[in-house]
This record gives C-alpha cells, sequence and structure tokens, in this order.
C-alpha cells in the first residue's frame, strides 16, 4: 500500500491520479495553497476530506502574485516539513507541488481579472495581486478539475473574488469558505506570521482586538461604518509597533464600501509589523 499522500510534481501527473480516483466514483476536493503549512491549512483540509473522497493539495507559490518588491523570493518555503505534516493528518491523498516551470513553461499572455473587486482593501497597496491569484486558481481549476475547493475566510477578499470568478465564468466547482483558525490570544495564523520578532508578535494581536471592538460596538447597536472604521483605524495607530495599511468595513459578497452597517458585512484591516503585512477579518451578519 503506498504511503499517503502521494506526491506528484507535473500536471500529466496529477491529472492522472485524479483520473483514477473518478473511475473509482470518488468526489474531488482541492485545497490550494502555498505551503510552509500550518493549523489553518490542516482545517481546509480536514473540511475538504468531510466535502470529497480524494483530496488534492496544492502547493505552488505563484510569482504572479508577488509585487516586484514583496516576498516571493524568501516566502517560506518547506516542501518536506508540509509533507510530514500532511502525513500525520492522514487526510490528504495528493499532493501536486509543480516547479514555476511546469506551471508556467512559457510567458504567460494570459490573465484573470477581476478589478471591480480587486481595487480596493489590500489590492490597493498590492497592485496585480489579485490578478496572479486569480488566474493560478484558474489554472489549478483546469488542472485538477475539482468538484469543491476550501478557502480560507482569513483571506477575505480573495474568497469573495475566487467565488465572483466561479459564478462568472461557470466553473463546476463548488466553493468552500472554512472560519479562520487562531492562536489562542486571537492572532489569525498565516504562514508571515514566522517573519516576526517576539515583540512584533506580540503586538500583532492588536488586529484581532480591533475587530472585536468593532464588532461589540455593532452588536451594541452602533450602525455609522464611518464610526466603526475610524475607531479602528485610531485603535491600530496608537499601537507602537503596527503600521496602519487599512481598516474598512464593507459589504459582502461585492466588497463595497458601506455607509450604515447592516446585511452581509466584513471588518477588514491589514497592517505591517516590521517587514510582515498581516491581515484580518470578521465576516458576520447584521440586521438593520
Amino acid at each position: 500500500m503506498s504511503e499517503r499522500p502521494r506526491l506528484v510534481r507535473t500536471i500529466a501527473e496529477v491529472r492522472q491520479s485524479v483520473h483514477e480516483a473518478r473511475r473509482q466514483g470518488r468526489q474531488v476536493a482541492l485545497v490550494p495553497t502555498m505551503g510552509y503549512l500550518h493549523e489553518g491549512h490542516l482545517a481546509l483540509v480536514e473540511r475538504a476530506r468531510q466535502e470529497a473522497d480524494c483530496v488534492v493539495v496544492s502547493i505552488f507559490v505563484n510569482p504572479l502574485q508577488f509585487g516586484p518588491r514583496e516576498d516571493f523570493a524568501s516566502y517560506p518555503r518547506d516542501l518536506d516539513r508540509d509533507l510530514d505534516l500532511l502525513r500525520r493528518q492522514g487526510m490528504a491523498d495528493v499532493v501536486f507541488a509543480p516547479s514555476v516551470e511546469e506551471m508556467y513553461p512559457r510567458p504567460i499572455r494570459t490573465e484573470v481579472s477581476l478589478p471591480a473587486l480587486s481595487d480596493r482593501l489590500c489590492g490597493r497597496s498590492r497592485p496585480g495581486h489579485f490578478t496572479g491569484v486569480a488566474t493560478v486558481v484558474s489554472k489549478l481549476f483546469h488542472i485538477v478539475q475539482p468538484d469543491v475547493a476550501c478557502f480560507g475566510q482569513k483571506d477575505g477578499q480573495q474568497l469573495a473574488i475566487i467565488q465572483r470568478m466561479v459564478a462568472d465564468l461557470n466553473f463546476p466547482v463548488r466553493i468552500v469558505g472554512v472560519p479562520t483558525v487562531r492562536e489562542p490570544d486571537g492572532l489569525a495564523k498565516s504562514s508571515r506570521n514566522v517573519y516576526l520578532t517576539p515583540e512584533e508578535r506580540e503586538h500583532a494581536v492588536v488586529l484581532y482586538r480591533t475587530l472585536s471592538w468593532a464588532k461589540d460596538a455593532i452588536l451594541a447597536g452602533e450602525r455609522r461604518a464611518d464610526a466603526i472604521r475610524q475607531g479602528m483605524r485610531d485603535r491600530i495607530a496608537a499601537d507602537p509597533v503596527a503600521r496602519l495599511d487599512y481598516a474598512e468595513v464593507v459589504s459582502m459578497p461585492d466588497l463595497e464600501p458601506v455607509e450604515r452597517v447592516e446585511g452581509d458585512i466584513m471588518l477588514a484591516v491589514a497592517a505591517y509589523f516590521g517587514k510582515a503585512r498581516l491581515i484580518d477579518n470578521f465576516q458576520f451578519h447584521v440586521d438593520p
């Protein structure tokens, strides 16, 4: 009996693995990742296993979604560690870990772009990022052809963009959003947390505390979005280590800034702690 998960490096190999699963009548779930896995990724794999009986985890640090001054070269990579975590969890069947040359054997001339959803929040400080994300996810959907794909709610804007891409382009794949996994003090699990110094790690929890303050204010009756935005900005700006990127209140799933807090909303924050740029959000429904 072969050890699970099976590591494949080429498009042909992963397609063959999926073909074999389908021949056995199995449903296929995809968990796209950039590797350096943590408990948040493992939660995606666990949910994928609940949704389907063949789970493919992709591990690919996608150069298209990194800007020229971002951390593509230094982004943490450790495939052996990732495989060990997945083996110990025992829920993934296939790990697809292609090279950049396998995914992009020639300069890519095709892009998938959703500018109306990408030009705000993280897209303001990371131009081109979500075009890179949508393009690589589109490629992965075509390569693997999953029945279901699981994405973390921590990347709330990304999740909204993928859901809209799937709807607009009629991908036959169901998208499942999985709740954010957090440290005991509330900090969202992230591969980029490895960049934090001990002091920065201590201060990074201001993002979670700010979101918690905002949600509590809303549940207590505050409906003025500007008051919530300003309160979030003030709290992050007051931290001596954090450097605010944004603090927003937007509607879901269209990511439009709101004047009045009601309906399905997302509280979204981003800030720099040293060289680490961290994001977080709360998504919930607010009665009028």
